[in-house]
């Protein structure tokens, strides 16, 4: 079973699907990890030479390969890749998707100035400025979160709690 995580930037995708692999034992992925690896540059630089289109193109290619590859275990998805196309229709008909929802106050408390720099929408923003953008861009992309077979709203929890609730969750089908 793949488990795809899906959510906004700065949700916690890459860093709980670490915490699940360690605790099920089984592997991670990070698409936009894959993707850098693919392109041998960083998504801002691919966003900057190549455009979207050609990210979103890519992206699409490796969810494509992550599934055609039989691969089991734990998939953070960058946060647009949820937005474009039928990538949720895609991930729901080959997995679990888990939207990890939080809001942009606590986005912001969790974010890192190494996290808000290697992020190109986040760079250059006083914390009055992103706040304003998360939620104007979270509402945007919501319609597409929210298609997520289970959504959890990680505002009151601990991250140790989320990765119990998904764990119980995908055992209890």
């Amino acid at each position: 079973m793949i488990l795809f995580l899906v959510g906004y930037a700065g949700s916690g995708k890459s860093s709980l699907a670490k915490r699940l692999s360690r605790r099920l034992g089984v592997k991670f992925l990070d698409t936009d990890k894959l993707v850098e690896e693919r392109e041998g540059a960083s998504i801002a630089d691919i966003f900057f030479y190549q455009g979207e289109e050609y990210f979103r193109q890519a992206e699409r290619s490796v969810v494509e390969d992550i599934i055609a590859s039989g691969f089991e275990g734990i998939v953070a998805t960058g946060g647009g890749l949820p937005t474009w196309g039928d990538n949720m229709e895609r991930m729901n008909g080959e997995g679990v998707t888990i939207y990890l929802q939080r809001s942009p106050e606590q986005i912001l408390s969790r974010l890192s100035d190494y996290g808000r720099e290697r992020r190109p929408m986040f760079r250059g923003k006083s914390d009055e400025e992103l706040l304003s953008f998360m939620h104007e861009h979270i509402a945007q992309r919501e319609p597409y979160y929210a298609q997520a077979q289970m959504v959890i709203d990680c505002n009151t929890m601990s991250d140790d709690a989320v990765v119990n609730y998904i764990i119980e969750s995908v055992k209890n089908g």
